[in-house]
């Protein structure tokens, strides 16, 4: 019997580990406390270990029973429109208020698909706009201006 790898499971794995690993390093900078009492590093120590051996797991079965998996191509499109509307967020949203910035943002990644319509993704643009503005800025309080000085407002 032929034993395959799965890169993409060992990879996925590793990359968990990692992570993991990150906030268990982190959570030993924090009192852990004892069980009864536990501190600030308890929690993070916790999933931390808890995400090491989920990655763990995942890259052994990689190794030991893996699937072969074969990609397709990448679709340039939608990395390109998703890792711009990330930037134009990042840069925009205090110049531009909260209300315009998601609203482009959210635009720019629903024409990552070339399935979608623009009369639907202007659609989904404004209900993600208006249920980010409840969620972010009503319902959590968030202090970020609605409307930015680049708009006059």
């Amino acid at each position: 019997m032929e034993r395959r790898r799965s890169f993409p499971d060992v990879l996925a794995g590793g990359v968990f580990v990692l992570i993991g690993g990150a906030f268990v390093v982190g959570a030993l900078g924090y009192e852990l406390g004892t069980p009864t009492r536990m501190g600030a590093g308890a929690f993070p120590l916790l999933v931390g270990a808890a995400v090491v051996a989920l990655g763990l797991a995942i890259a052994g079965k990689g190794l030991i029973a893996g699937e072969v998996i074969s990609f397709g191509p990448i679709p340039w499109r939608a990395v390109a429109a998703i890792v711009l509307a990330v930037l134009f967020f990042g840069v925009t949203i205090r110049r531009l208020g909260f209300v315009p910035t998601t609203a482009v943002t959210a635009l720019l990644t629903t024409l990552a698909s070339a399935r979608v319509r623009l009369l639907t993704a202007v659609a989904v643009a404004a209900g993600l706009t208006v249920a980010s503005t409840l969620i972010f800025v009503v319902g959590l309080q968030l202090r970020i201006p609605l409307w930015g000085p680049w708009l006059g407002f």
